[in-house]
């Protein structure tokens, strides 16, 4: 008898949960078949597409940077950039040949001048790759 109430309680949470399941896939069959009629019935959803695809260029350009001033940001960074190699050398060429105890400043700088290099080579290639 245990076994039997055993069995059939088995039976019943796998036919639930089969009946559970095909009952999903009903629902959501229906669910993208009422979605694809409503998408193909549309001619004004071609409409509005196309008003949103020329707000969205059109606001696009209105934030791009005009290509002068891109120009001039680069050449900022480029002096920047070559400012900091300059002291970097300079603290370098101290601890060298004068003996001076500027390593903490030299590595500091290194690593600004690093840092300056790789961000004015990836603004570069964002900006100008196609040239």
């Amino acid at each position: 008898m245990r076994t039997m109430s055993r069995t059939l309680n088995t039976f019943s949470s796998w036919f639930s949960f089969r009946f559970f399941g095909m009952l999903l896939v009903v629902m959501c069959s229906s669910m993208n078949l009422a979605h694809a009629e409503e998408i193909s019935t549309g001619d004004d959803s071609a409409h509005i597409l196309q008003a949103f695809n020329k707000q969205h260029r059109d606001e696009e350009h209105e934030k791009s940077i005009p290509q002068k001033e891109k120009q001039q940001i680069m050449f900022l960074m480029g002096v920047v950039l070559f400012v900091l190699v300059l002291i970097t050398g300079a603290l370098g060429l101290a601890m060298g040949l004068y003996g001076k105890q500027v390593y903490v400043q030299h590595m500091l700088f290194a690593g600004l001048s690093v840092s300056m290099a790789i961000a004015h080579a990836i603004v570069g290639l964002v900006w100008f790759y196609p040239f």
